[in-house]
């Protein structure tokens, strides 16, 4: 394994979290027992999107049964499906007034449909209690069956993300369960049902070269999938997997660039861009 220590960008200066609106945010959902992937995968744009009064929400708990290594989600053990949290969530984007909300979740390969009923159920409540908000859905990868992937589809929200987080070759080194190929089913399976936007994303510093993330944009195009985002990895601890390289401006300018001309619709490049971040633009 490579353990260069790698000197940090400039543009790697995050502004630590302050200001009354994200200390009144953090209380609302601590209040509310609620998860954020905002804390769980240690964002570095948590400042801003709570400092704007918005967050992404995690359902099903907070511990995954998928062990990836990039990703700063605890691994272990679920506890049991807390069902008054669609309600939780549901009361608490309307008590922020929010316009857009983003909801994901962590793997549950320990419930027989792998939470896929959940996830319907939530999207349902929060749109009874909040029927002008947006919502975008960052899903699991359902082992790719459409059974599953149909539930969250007829529930209705307006975007369907599923990231393929990295190029086909690393997906073995990155990924501890999910499978290159199977992530582009689930997103097929979401573009054909031509009721939702299908959305993706992957990370860059992992090793990746340039033909393969064109090859990721092809195959993300060629699964109907034209909304793309494509950040900085950034190792969350000297358990994870090393940054490989702090990828320069120019190239995620040049991934934008070649992402549109491929026929992408909409594509985030930067170092600090994540799935979620400015997640209502692309609905």
């Amino acid at each position: 394994m490579d353990t260069t220590i790698r000197r940090k960008p400039d543009w790697f200066k995050i502004r630590l979290p302050q200001g009354k609106e994200y200390f009144a945010l953090k209380d609302i959902i601590h209040k509310k027992g609620l998860n954020t992937i905002c804390f769980s995968g240690k964002c570095p744009n948590m400042s801003e999107c709570w400092g704007n009064g918005t967050a992404s929400f995690m359902i099903l708990g907070e511990i995954c049964t998928r062990s990836c290594k990039f990703c700063a989600t605890i691994t272990g053990k679920p506890h049991a499906i807390d069902w008054d949290e669609a309600d939780r969530l549901a009361d608490t984007i309307r008590q922020m007034g929010l316009k857009h909300c983003v909801i994901t979740s962590v793997d549950r390969d320990d419930l027989l449909d792998l939470g896929a009923s959940f996830w319907a159920f939530t999207i349902r409540r929060v749109r009874e209690k909040n029927p002008e908000t947006t919502l975008e859905t960052l899903i699991p990868d359902f082992n790719g069956r459409e059974e599953l992937i149909e539930k969250v589809i007829a529930a209705k929200p307006e975007i369907i993300s599923h990231n393929m987080e990295t190029v086909r070759r690393l997906t073995p080194k990155v990924r501890s369960r999910a499978k290159y190929d199977v992530s582009l089913q689930t997103l097929s399976i979401v573009a054909a049902s031509g009721a939702v936007k299908p959305k993706s994303g992957i990370m860059v510093g992992l090793g990746e070269t340039e033909p393969e993330v064109l090859e990721t944009m092809d195959d993300l195009l060629a699964a109907g999938c034209k909304v793309l985002t494509i950040g900085q990895y950034l190792q969350p601890s000297s358990h994870h997997l090393p940054v490989h390289e702090y990828v320069p401006l120019e190239q995620f300018a040049r991934y934008r660039k070649e992402g549109l001309a491929k026929g992408f619709d909409i594509v985030e490049s930067g170092p600090l861009v994540r799935s979620s971040y400015h997640a209502e633009k692309h609905v």
